[in-house]
């Protein structure tokens, strides 16, 4: 719903003020390359359960090209991902799983994108856990923000993934 409450007051935030770079998130999350959608966090809150950090959308995101031709918008799906970054950055860093070693997308809710996000920008994510079983699952309430202007909301699921499974070989069918 539009004028939604943000999570945290976008104003008592300080985004020049650095607590972890990409760097350290690159410790907790196992994304690399185009797909690191995280460039610092700037916030967090142990007794809330919150977490803030933001990417800087430039013209060398590998979706400007195709993604419109000479209107460059952020995918939709993009946004999401950088919500599942920054949710599994704080799940991780806090080890709220437990042993598991990775927290995939188990599913969006009441997700809605309400501005275009677009190079150039700073999209400010925020995340607040709300749910959490450990060894299992997640889900945190996410907005994220283009300065003052909300551009996407919603929750998010994480689930515990098998790792040790996931990492064998394929067998090939046929």
């Amino acid at each position: 719903m539009p004028g939604k409450a943000p999570i945290i007051a976008l104003d008592a935030l300080d985004l020049s003020r650095v607590l972890v770079d990409r760097e350290g998130i690159r410790r907790f999350n196992p994304q690399r390359f185009e797909m690191e959608q995280i460039d610092a966090i700037v916030y967090e809150d142990v007794a809330t359960h919150t977490c803030v950090g933001y990417k800087d959308i430039t013209d060398q995101e590998f979706w400007v090209r195709g993604h419109m031709p000479g209107m460059p918008l952020m995918p939709g799906v993009m946004m999401c991902e950088a919500a599942a970054q920054l949710a599994s950055y704080y799940v991780h860093r806090h080890n709220l799983l437990g042993a598991r070693e990775m927290l995939g997308f188990g599913g969006l809710e009441e997700v809605r994108f309400r501005e275009t996000v677009r190079p150039g920008d700073r999209l400010v994510i925020i995340a607040k856990m709300v749910k959490m079983r450990p060894g299992a699952m997640c889900v945190s309430a996410f907005q994220e923000y283009v300065g003052n202007t909300l551009v996407c909301e919603g929750q998010i699921k994480g689930i515990a993934l098998p790792v040790e499974a996931l990492m064998q070989p394929q067998s090939s069918v046929g």
